[in-house]
């Protein structure tokens, strides 16, 4: 077979390689080209980049020092040129010329550049356009860097910026480093926690095992998984695994102990209770000397989180205590916050749903009581854990929300006692609590408890409440409004002993709540029908109303001590005198409710026919002699330094006046009859009378006043 060569296609094969050769070459060309061009910008930059580093890198010649030149150096050397004249009378300094700068059309600077001036090398002198003048050294004199005058300015340039922060692109939380192993180093300690209360539980309900093997298998598995995270941490990298593996097994072994105290009953609770600590202590002391906070947070957590699986009964209290009390010493030294909430929400929630069971249960005394203890465990141990690290650390407010947290069971377990029991409970209870709120306003305490402020204001506000359930305790519904005031004038009138405003909220949240108790008691319905008056006032509301007086004037007088010293006054007034004024007719208009209830109730107790009108036409006195009082004070204070105290007295007196006046002829002539009416007509008028006549008086002084002062200005 004979294989023929197509010549046509060699041909034009041979053409479209020739062509290929040429663009090549072209390509090759045009590259040449560019990389001249390049190396012509280059120069370029180099001429035109400032020559400030090369002036400051230059060695400072002393004036009078002669430059040595050496062979090398002569050689490289310029032609010396005629210089230019110095600057009169200093030496070694020469005025610009155009020998310095380039001329206007742009042309090359002259190939032999004027020698530099005495003393200094010759290639530290300027070339450029537009030399930068380096900073000359003490002063001027001879033989020192050039001075250069009548430079031109050099060409605008755009604005400088400053260094650019590069934004570095954030990591997702789920890709940094160790997050991955923490995240499967939590899961396992679950899942195998949740394996042990499965060995022990659900094993023991199907009858897989026998008891004591379960127990004893809990045990040893609990101290491999602690033997192996020690091995584990002491390994490069190992901190996080051994972490795990050893709250694993304190996790696990404190549960195995709650097991065989509660349902195998093969430990006493006391016995029970103290292995238990043991363990829990162990495990924190490990946490402890590994400085891990994570530790100490598994250890404690997975055993409160599982051990309601375990055991269900009252013992599960004790051992979520054992859990609070375990951590203490540990909170004293480290600044653990997580083990702070750790160790006392568990013992809050389950001692809190204890007293709400036993109080919605059956009753049973004995479990109520030992519901109580409980709950007085879990507050003591809250109160001196908190005690200890604030003491120590007086800015640990994690510390004081979780000694919050430890006074609700206890505030809450009156509920299950009888009103003597639980009126005893709640009154020790706010004894102590109030103490310790009240160790900072005592400066001898103070120095000695070191309590901090926050500290202090919960333990006033648990205080409180407790106060609180003691005042329902001791009082009815008549007499609940007295014990509310008094205990709001006391706390009043400690804000304005020690211008506390945590006192003064409290007295003012017990008044509010003693207000709302009285309205209860004697609303306006009770207080304008005389049937319901009578049957529904009596003595308690009477001294209900004299306390809520007294405590109106206490709160009056802490309100001033609180402000403090008058501070000069503005034309305009400010937000201080707005709230001054705002609580005078606040206290003004509750003054004169319970005036009225006063009267009414006192004249119902009288047993009087017209004990009821009488006592209306006394209150209707009251308030024209109170009105009468408001303006005389506020007639008395125009002239003084107190210009809005005045408006104040003078505005709330008008308004007295006029409230009078509307009961005297809209009540009063309705329902007052014979001489009781008559007498109260002419006690207010009277009164308006004098009212009147002063307030007349006062404005005719003051207008004289005001036309002498300009005559005796003359005069002089």
């Amino acid at each position: 077979m004979t294989t023929s060569i197509d010549p046509a296609l060699v041909a034009r094969l041979s053409g479209e390689f020739t062509t290929i050769a040429g663009d090549f070459t072209a390509l090759g060309g045009q590259l040449s080209t560019l990389g001249r061009d390049l190396e012509v910008l280059h120069r370029q930059v180099r001429a035109a980049a400032p020559a400030q580093s090369d002036a400051e890198a230059a060695p400072t010649v002393a004036p009078g020092s002669v430059t040595r030149a050496t062979p090398e150096s002569a050689a490289r050397e310029p032609v010396p040129q005629p210089a230019t004249p110095d600057v009169a009378g200093t030496p070694g300094v020469r005025v610009s010329g155009p020998a310095d700068h380039p001329t206007a059309s742009g042309a090359p600077a002259p190939a032999h550049p004027a020698p530099a001036p005495w003393g200094v090398p010759a290639h530290t002198t300027p070339q450029l356009s537009w030399p930068v003048p380096p900073p000359r050294p003490h002063g001027r004199y001879a033989g020192a860097y050039p001075i250069y005058r009548n430079q031109p300015a050099p060409p605008p340039g755009p604005p400088r910026r400053g260094p650019t922060r590069l934004s570095v692109p954030r990591t997702p939380w789920w890709q940094r480093e160790g997050v991955i192993s923490r995240v499967l180093a939590v899961a396992g300690v679950a899942v195998t926690l949740i394996g042990v209360v499965m060995l022990l539980v659900l094993a023991a309900q199907a009858g897989i095992f026998g008891p004591v093997p379960r127990v004893v298998a809990g045990a040893v598995f609990s101290a491999i998984l602690v033997g192996s995270g020690i091995r584990v941490f002491r390994r490069t990298g190992g901190r996080v695994g051994g972490i795990a593996l050893a709250a694993t097994g304190f996790a696990g072994a404190y549960l195995d102990v709650v097991a065989t105290t509660t349902i195998y009953d093969w430990l006493h609770p006391v016995p029970g209770f103290a292995v238990a600590l043991g363990v829990a202590a162990a495990g924190v002391g490990l946490a402890v000397q590994w400085r891990s906070q994570a530790l100490a947070v598994l250890v404690v957590a997975g055993a409160a989180v599982l051990a309601p699986f375990v055991s269900t009964e009252l013992s599960l209290l004790a051992f979520l205590i054992v859990l609070q009390l375990a951590c203490v010493p540990v909170q004293y030294r480290h600044d653990w916050p997580f083990l702070h909430l750790v160790r006392t929400v568990p013992p809050v929630l389950a001692t809190q749903i204890a007293v709400v069971a036993a109080a919605i249960g059956a009753d049973d005394p004995g479990r109520s009581v030992l519901v109580l203890m409980a709950a007085v465990a879990v507050a003591v141990v809250g109160l001196a854990g908190t005690l200890v690290v604030v003491r120590h650390r007086p800015g640990d407010i994690v510390a004081t929300l979780t000694f919050a947290l430890a006074t609700t069971p206890l505030l809450a377990a009156p509920a299950l006692f009888d009103r003597p029991a639980a009126t005893v409970i709640s009154s020790v209870y706010a004894v102590i609590l109030l103490a310790l709120a009240a160790t900072p306003l005592l400066p001898k305490v103070r120095d000695t408890a070191r309590i901090p402020g926050h500290t202090a204001i919960v333990a006033a506000v648990a205080g409180s409440f407790a106060l609180l359930e003691t005042c329902w305790g001791v009082t009815t519904a008549a007499t609940l409004p007295l014990g509310l005031f008094l205990v709001a004038g006391c706390y009043l009138a400690i804000a304005g002993r020690t211008r506390s405003r945590v006192a003064a909220a409290l007295g003012a949240g017990h008044a509010a709540l003693g207000g709302l108790a009285f309205l209860g008691v004697a609303g306006p319905g009770t207080l304008a029908t005389e049937w319901i008056a009578v049957r529904e006032l009596s003595a308690g509301t009477a001294a209900s109303a004299i306390a809520g007086l007294g405590m109106v004037v206490v709160a009056l007088w802490g309100s001033g001590r609180l402000a403090g010293p008058a501070a000069p006054r503005r034309p305009g007034g400010s937000a201080a005198d707005t709230r001054s004024s705002v609580l005078w007719i606040g206290a003004g208009a509750a003054a004169l409710y319970l005036v009225t209830a006063a009267t009414v109730s006192l004249g119902v107790l009288a047993d009087n026919a017209d004990g009821f009108v009488i006592g209306h036409s006394i209150a209707t006195i009251v308030w024209m002699a109170g009105a009468l009082a408001a303006l005389l004070y506020g007639l008395r204070s125009l002239s003084a330094e107190t210009p809005t105290a005045a408006k104040v007295a003078l505005g709330s007196g008008l308004l007295v006046t006029a409230a009078a006046l509307a009961k005297l002829f809209l009540f009063d002539l309705a329902t007052l009859d014979g001489l009781i009416r008559v007498t109260a007509f002419l006690v207010v008028g009277v009164l308006l009378l004098i009212a009147g006549t002063r307030y007349a008086r006062a404005f005719a002084e003051t207008g004289a006043r005001d036309d002498e002062s300009p005559s005796s200005a003359e005069s002089r």
